[in-house]
């Protein structure tokens, strides 16, 4: 497919082979470590510094809550937001598309209407939706480009939002027109809200990603430098050791 990368493709043959089935969101995978943060000199560019916090942000009513977002490849969208404090969950999967078409091989085509995507769960008292999309916009996304991130090019990748609620709607575009008002790329933001249509898990072999392949070339290269980039950036809302599909270890 375009934009696969030779890593995905071992990951996954390597799943089929082994049989990994997908009965529900925690899976039995191998034990795992919380994944080391990359010493400077490998973080190759910084959060974008001048993303402001949302303007409108009102507390949630709920003491729970779900976020659903795509920024490209899942895995360093899910490592990322598994670093952040108030997060319970996060998972990757598909969002955008069908039940039917919601597995790699079939996304993978582009045409499914899916985008990888992460679900998160997160506790408002302690991060924010608006928190949670200006950690988003900062430094896990580009959201000039459109139907490509990084290496991986197609709508399957694009920049997109589901919020779960008409209040997250509310939210997530208060807060891309005030980015558009404050010319904060030299480029016109793409990144869409769409409707919630359902999230679907990912298979076994994507979760956890990040802090099971440390030193994966893609992880280490595209990733871990924005897990490096939230601590500094965030250091209020940094965690050292990830929330885990698999909790294990």
């Amino acid at each position: 497919m375009s934009g696969a990368r030779p890593s995905r493709l071992i990951a996954a043959t390597g799943a089929a082979l082994l049989g990994i089935g997908l009965p529900g969101l925690i899976w039995s995978l191998p034990a795992v470590r919380a994944a080391p943060a990359p010493d400077d000199a490998t973080v190759a560019a910084g959060p974008v510094a001048h993303i402001p916090p949302p303007a409108f942000d009102p507390p949630a009513a709920a003491r729970t809550g779900t976020a659903v977002l795509a920024g490209g490849c899942f895995w360093g969208v899910q490592g990322v937001f598994q670093h952040v404090k108030g997060v319970t969950a996060a998972v990757a999967g598909y969002s955008g598309g069908t039940r039917a078409t919601a597995d790699y091989g079939t996304v993978s085509n582009g045409g499914t209407g899916h985008a990888e995507s992460v679900m998160i769960r997160f506790d408002p008292a302690v991060v924010s939706y608006g928190r949670l999309l200006q950690i988003y916009f900062a430094l896990v996304a580009d959201p000039t480009t459109l139907d490509r991130q990084g290496p991986d090019s197609g709508t399957q990748y694009r920049t997109a939002l589901f919020p779960t609620s008409p209040a997250q709607a509310k939210v997530a575009a208060a807060y891309i027109a005030q980015l558009g008002r404050a010319g904060a790329w030299p480029r016109p933001i793409v990144t869409r809200i769409e409707p919630y249509k359902g999230f679907f898990p990912a298979e076994a072999y994507h979760q956890d990603y990040l802090t099971l392949h440390p030193d994966s070339p893609y992880i280490r290269y595209n990733d871990l430098p924005k897990v490096a980039a939230l601590r500094r950036a965030f250091p209020a809302l940094y965690r050292a050791r990830p929330v885990l599909v698999n909790a294990k270890g």
